[in-house]
């Protein structure tokens, strides 16, 4: 067979075909990155992240929001409090301040998406209630107070073989799950599982689908 190079017919494409493919690439490359400059000026606030929701929603009527038990990039985590049953979760309250483009409202959107048909599961993490008011969007779910698995990590120093089997086990756990139920989850790492409880042998779960996409099997 030799080194495939030619195209059907025999027809090899020329040197000069090729750069103008490439010029046009990064045209409409730099042409994206010049819309994203020009949209992360845009204010998103009063921006209707969820559209199937006309009025804006207030999680403190349903919720009491306590002290601060997390930060990201996008927002602040809070303990949140139902009033009726006084159940404990965690409240994630992503500022819309903080979108640069249309692409972080569709990442938001697709993230409740996701998390709305997660199927119940004792490793991932599962969505309570979503809010959203004119300055953010606010998702309750499941509380964990056992912290990251990498601040774990970090203070045992080392962890034995099996123990890391064990760990390494759930994570594949949470991607087969993903998959069967024809989304990937695009953000594994040990900031993104904590454990439900500071216990040593506590579940540890999976959060933070902001990145997730849905698929379909023997797509590349």
């Amino acid at each position: 067979m030799g080194n495939c190079q030619t195209c059907i017919g025999g027809h090899k494409p020329s040197t000069r075909s090729i750069t103008d493919k490439i010029k046009q690439k990064l045209k409409k490359k730099l042409k994206k990155n010049v819309q994203r400059q020009k949209t992360s000026k845009f204010s998103f606030k009063d921006y209707h992240v969820f559209k199937d929701r006309p009025k804006w929603t207030q999680v403190t009527d349903k919720y009491d929001l306590g002290e601060e038990i997390g930060r990201g990039e996008f927002g602040i985590a809070y303990l949140a409090i139902d009033k009726e049953t006084r159940r404990r979760f965690a409240c994630k309250s992503i500022l819309k301040n903080n979108f640069r483009s249309y692409i972080d409202v569709e990442d938001v959107r697709r993230e409740v998406e996701i998390m709305k048909v997660l199927p119940d599961h004792p490793n991932l993490v599962k969505l309570q209630d979503s809010f959203e008011d004119r300055n953010a969007v606010h998702l309750v779910m499941e509380l964990c107070e056992g912290g990251e698995l990498f601040d774990r990590i970090l203070t045992r120093g080392h962890y034995t073989e099996i123990e890391a089997s064990k760990i390494m086990k759930t994570i594949m756990e949470v991607v087969r799950t993903c998959h069967k139920n024809g989304f990937m989850h695009r953000d594994l790492k040990p900031e993104n599982f904590l454990f439900a409880d500071k216990n040593e042998d506590s579940t540890l779960k999976s959060i933070d689908f902001g990145l997730s996409i849905p698929f379909q099997p023997g797509q590349p």
